[in-house]
């Protein structure tokens, strides 16, 4: 037997360290990867297609284009005034951001801190429209909304975005007061603090890392929401999720390649907005705490 052979199993079998384990793979454990992989494949096709498309100047029967441009997106951006279409969701990015976080963050400090009578049908109630999907009670929203002759317009659209997105805001900084010590509160009101300072001065700052996940994954919510938009909005309060969808399935002939364009300017945008989603909020982290309040 060789000498690099024994130096391999000593090295293997040294007293002190742990035996190395073999991988293992099971088949249902290959079945798992493999439908992840094939899942990215189709999912990776389905995006290069569309992006490769928003490019191609002539694109028959070939893998890929003949020529490549990029008119298209100006032509999308001009046929769709998506100037407009893009200011308009900002306005109501913002609008559903900033009301959400006013109403919410007092709303989850007496959650977090009072226990009350029927406190668990409250939380059920803000529960209902996160988990329920949006059709179901956006048809008679948009009714109530379009009779007090609030929709469609921006101003219907933004009361309807708010529906699920304060108790996103609630269930969301809830555990974050939670986590605060109430002795601090305390500590305030001794030296003399009204709530309104409480809130402002002490609790405010302590709250800012909730705050900024609430308000940015509120912020990708808005701006994906389609059902509850669509139902409220007119061609002129129009996002740029409804005016894509507008543009696929509204009546005439457009070029393939100006809608494309026009997907590809909604995919960067929301991409850009995860991306500064995840920056600020950790999904595993959430998940940890709320694990942590259960036990």
């Amino acid at each position: 037997m060789s000498t690099a052979t024994l130096k391999t199993r000593d090295a293997t079998t040294a007293p002190g360290r742990p035996p190395r384990r073999a991988l293992k793979a099971t088949p249902g454990t290959f079945l798992v990867w493999g439908g992840m992989a094939l899942f990215l494949i189709l999912l990776l096709g389905v995006v290069s297609s569309v992006l490769v498309n928003s490019f191609a100047g002539q694109w028959f029967d070939t893998w890929l284009p003949s020529s490549y441009t990029t008119s298209w997106y100006g032509e999308a951006w001009r046929e769709y005034d998506l100037s407009q279409v893009v200011s308009t969701t900002l306005i109501v990015a913002v609008a559903v951001v900033g009301i959400s976080v006013l109403i919410g963050a007092p709303a989850s400090y007496v959650l977090a801190r009072r226990n009350f009578p029927g406190k668990p049908l409250v939380m059920l109630v803000f529960l209902l429209p996160i988990m329920m999907p949006p059709i179901t009670y956006g048809i008679p929203l948009a009714t109530l909304l379009t009779y007090y002759h609030l929709a469609p317009g921006l101003t219907g659209v933004i009361l309807a975005n708010l529906v699920p997105s304060v108790p996103f805001v609630i269930l969301t900084m809830t555990p974050f007061i939670e986590q605060i010590n109430p002795s601090i509160e305390s500590a305030a009101r001794m030296c003399g603090a009204n709530m309104t300072r409480l809130f402002t001065r002490i609790l405010a700052p302590l709250l800012v890392p909730g705050i900024l996940a609430a308000a940015v994954l509120v912020l990708v919510r808005t701006v994906g929401m389609f059902e509850l938009t669509f139902l409220t909005s007119d061609s002129r309060s129009d996002t740029l999720v409804v005016a894509l969808f507008t543009a696929m399935t509204g009546a005439g002939i457009r070029a393939q390649q100006s809608v494309d364009a026009m997907a590809v300017i909604y995919m960067l945008m929301m991409m850009l907005m995860l991306v500064i989603a995840l920056r600020f909020v950790n999904p595993t982290q959430l998940v940890s705490q709320v694990r942590e309040d259960v036990d």
